[in-house]
């Protein structure tokens, strides 16, 4: 399969419009099984060219495939295709790589946006571009220019990881709100404010360790690995998502106070 992910990368960039492929996810990372997926991320500029996309993902998959346009699939993952080749997933996710470039820029100088997004239920973090292009593994790029930018990405700013780090103020107020929706029994607003409380205390912690947090999937276990977070940290959240009282805003409260500490971003 590994011939056939280069072969389909290469033949890419051959596409109009598009200028590099990066495979992402667990594969990049080392981390994958048997059986997980190939994530793609297909970088272009301008309108990449939908038609021929589609007719490619159908050559490598014997059957019709759509490749939607930029806002198929929402407004930060914005557009792609879901393949299957040789009874193995792949998927083709579009990334707009002047985008890309300009989210990088505000990183740069501590500027992030968390937007909403279908498949990131705690919203899309801005710094996932950069991060995607850190973390994963340039393809096929002709230009060079992914491949330039992966070099700069490399290093993790430090106005984004101030930034990130002092996001953590929301996850104290988040659960101020849980706390006095918990005595009327509002089961769905307390779990929401926690999950958001927990998702940015990911955020904030891999900032201050200048790592980069993608999304949600697998934040849990990753930031209870990461140096200096408070002990028992992923028992406690799930304990604090099972009990959604008061209880479990308190502990929620207490891991925010911990971390904040950690952080040096506790109020005086």
């Amino acid at each position: 399969m590994t011939a056939r992910v280069a072969e389909m990368a290469a033949r890419l960039t051959h596409v109009p419009g598009i200028r590099a492929v990066l495979l992402g996810g667990s594969r990049a990372r080392g981390a994958h099984r048997p059986d997980s997926d190939w994530d793609l991320g297909v970088y272009y500029r301008g309108a990449p060219d939908t038609a021929a996309l589609s007719a490619l993902a159908a050559a490598f998959q014997g059957s019709p495939v759509e490749v939607t346009g930029p806002g198929g699939w929402g407004p930060w993952v914005n557009a792609g295709g879901w393949l299957r080749v040789d009874g193995v997933q792949v998927d083709w996710i579009l990334r707009d790589l002047d985008r890309v470039e300009a989210v990088w820029a505000g990183c740069r100088e501590g500027r992030y946006e968390v937007g909403i997004q279908p498949g990131h239920p705690l919203g899309f973090w801005s710094p996932a571009y950069p991060g995607e292009v850190a973390l994963g593994r340039v393809l096929s790029d002709p230009g060079g220019e992914l491949t330039a930018l992966k070099g700069e990405t490399s290093v993790y700013p430090e106005p984004l990881r101030e930034a990130l780090a002092a996001a953590a103020w929301e996850a104290e107020f988040s659960v101020m709100a849980a706390r006095k929706s918990a005595p009327s029994g509002d089961r769905l607003h307390v779990s929401l404010c926690l999950s958001r409380a927990f998702g940015i205390l990911a955020q904030s912690l891999h900032a201050h360790h200048r790592t980069w947090c993608l999304n949600e999937k697998g934040a849990l276990a990753a930031t209870a690995a990461l140096p200096g977070t408070p002990a028992g940290f992923a028992d406690r959240v799930d304990a604090s998502l099972r009990g959604l009282d008061a209880s479990a805003v308190e502990t929620a409260a207490e891991l925010v106070r911990e971390v904040r500490a950690v952080l040096g971003t506790a109020p005086d």
